[in-house]
């Protein structure tokens, strides 16, 4: 059977001539129902894009798709009509945006705009429409819904909005749900809140979702398998088991060795030195070599393919990684220090 979500060597640019930006450059992955993908990488590594580009929703101009196809079970979606890709959208893949008081409407009560899709989608009554807005927003954990329903965006505190557009993107029941960094500007425990109201959401309707963050604490718990993303292409991917245990890409170790963790008995972090790469001026070979203190010539000249690890600690979807040296890292351990 095809999976859920299928991207393959997905290609958008932006800009022309010269100033062209390559933001994606060959992305692939996969994701099956009931299962969550997390997508990790610093800004600009082209997460969002790619996740734009699934739900047909990429501004173009100026963005370009170049390449590639994006395939819902089985149906190719970057050849369909506006009119197909709009009816998919909500009815069977939805999208949680990263700052939820820009994407609800100040002037709307926040259960007009959930009631919206069931009136014109479900041709539902004003009141009905209502009461079902209300049931979602009590589903997603938010108190006196029946009445909270009938208040606007700023009435809500941060952690709330979050969950109102958590209701809204499930209001249609999508079999896929992308969620664009949904924990940004909220506190640790806000955070852990929502991460686990997702979890819970997803185990109960048995969608697939995609998990899009820069913070590897966010995903150790809910993660299924994990993708990360440098400079528009996957570097490495695997499940959060093996990835965690087992880092096969310089970049990875350095996102890992950036974070602060209680049981490491070294004494200070290790920040990846430099900055990621112009999307204009891509480096020659690896993306990542200007950054990485374990380069060598081939890194400078040769493009890594992203390829299947002899890893037996890997589960069944293997592990992937784009380093000419993979072999070395996996062998090490997370807090090992190589040297060069």
């Amino acid at each position: 059977m095809a999976p859920l979500l299928e991207v393959d060597d997905l290609r958008v640019e932006f800009g022309r001539g010269a100033d062209t930006a390559s933001v994606l450059n060959g992305v692939s992955y996969r994701v099956e129902a009931g299962e969550t993908l997390a997508v990790l990488g610093e800004s600009g590594s082209g997460k969002s894009v790619t996740a734009q580009t699934i739900m047909g929703i990429l501004d173009t101009p100026p963005g370009r798709i170049t390449g590639g196809a994006v395939r819902f079970k089985g149906e190719e979606l970057l050849g369909a009509d506006r009119e197909r890709r709009r009816l998919l959208r909500g009815e069977s893949m939805a999208m949680i945006f990263q700052d939820a008081l820009s994407a609800l409407n100040p002037v709307y009560t926040v259960g007009a705009q959930i009631a919206e899709q069931f009136r014109f989608r479900r041709g539902m009554s004003k009141k009905d429409a209502m009461v079902r807005a209300a049931e979602l927003l009590d589903q997603v954990k938010i108190p006196n819904a029946s009445q909270r329903v009938r208040e606007y965006p700023h009435q809500f505190s941060g952690g709330m909005r979050q969950r109102a557009m958590i209701a809204m993107s499930l209001a249609l029941d999508p079999e896929l749900l992308i969620a664009d960094e949904p924990t940004t500007a909220l506190d640790v425990t806000v955070q852990a809140q929502i991460m686990e109201l997702l979890d819970e959401l997803r185990r109960e309707r048995d969608m697939g979702m995609i998990l899009i963050t820069h913070d590897l604490g966010v995903v150790a718990e809910v993660a299924d398998r994990i993708a990360v993303m440098y400079a528009g292409r996957i570097v490495e991917e695997a499940d959060a088991a093996t990835l965690y245990a087992h880092p096969a890409h310089p970049y990875t170790r350095g996102l890992m060795a950036s974070v602060p963790r209680l049981d490491s008995s070294r004494g200070q972090l290790d920040p990846i030195p430099g900055l990621p790469p112009s999307l204009t001026n891509i480096p020659p070979g690896c993306p990542f070599h200007p950054r990485c203190a374990h380069a060598e010539d081939r890194c400078r000249t040769e493009v890594p393919a992203l390829r299947q690890l002899d890893d037996p600690a890997a589960g069944p979807e293997g592990h992937r990684a784009a380093c000419h040296f993979a072999e070395r890292f996996v062998a090490a351990s997370p807090e090992e220090v190589l040297t060069p």
